[in-house]
């Protein structure tokens, strides 16, 4: 198996464009942008995602934030985000790190190589550590956040919280 993490292009093309349409908008917490969107549409959200990555027209509680494909033998398979701060609502839902896996290509380990990326890519933003915010239903993505060293420091009704130290 090859695999490789890209980082958001204005120029991503169809692929990419497949892939989020295969991504529910909205599953575990974990928000698709660009869902249901047409390619043109689609096209647009990956420019506002590249202003966003560099900071430009962020809106009150935004933080910059990197979008990354992972590719498994050429193909893309899955969406990781990484926002490079953390605000006060962030600590609540969202946290540092976010993923995404095609349902067809769900339950061969993707999670957590991706999550693995992630944190590499943390590492190279200087962030110390990674708050994951899980919904406790979402079993397969706590247990890929304690796999890649994550410490739970609470559990509520709804998330768990896990810190990973990069």
């Amino acid at each position: 198996m090859n695999y490789e993490l890209k980082q958001l292009s204005i120029d991503d093309g169809n692929d990419i464009y497949e892939m989020l349409n295969a991504i529910p908008k909205d599953e575990n917490g974990f928000i698709n942008g660009a869902s249901g969107k047409s390619f043109e549409e689609y096209k647009s959200w990956l420019i506002r995602s590249d202003e966003i990555f560099k900071g430009i027209g962020l809106q009150e509680g935004m933080v910059k934030q990197s979008i990354f494909w992972l590719y498994i033998d050429g193909r893309p398979v899955g969406i990781g985000k990484l926002r490079h701060s953390l605000v006060d609502h962030l600590y609540k839902e969202g946290g540092n790190a976010g993923y995404s896996i095609r349902p067809s290509e769900r339950g061969r380990g993707y999670g957590n190589l991706l999550m693995k990326l992630l944190i590499d890519e943390a590492r190279k933003l200087n962030i110390d550590k990674i708050l994951l915010t899980i919904r406790n239903y979402n079993e397969s993505s706590i247990k890929v956040a304690l796999k890649n060293n994550g410490v739970i420091e609470k559990i509520t009704e709804e998330r768990h919280y896990i810190w990973i130290n990069v």
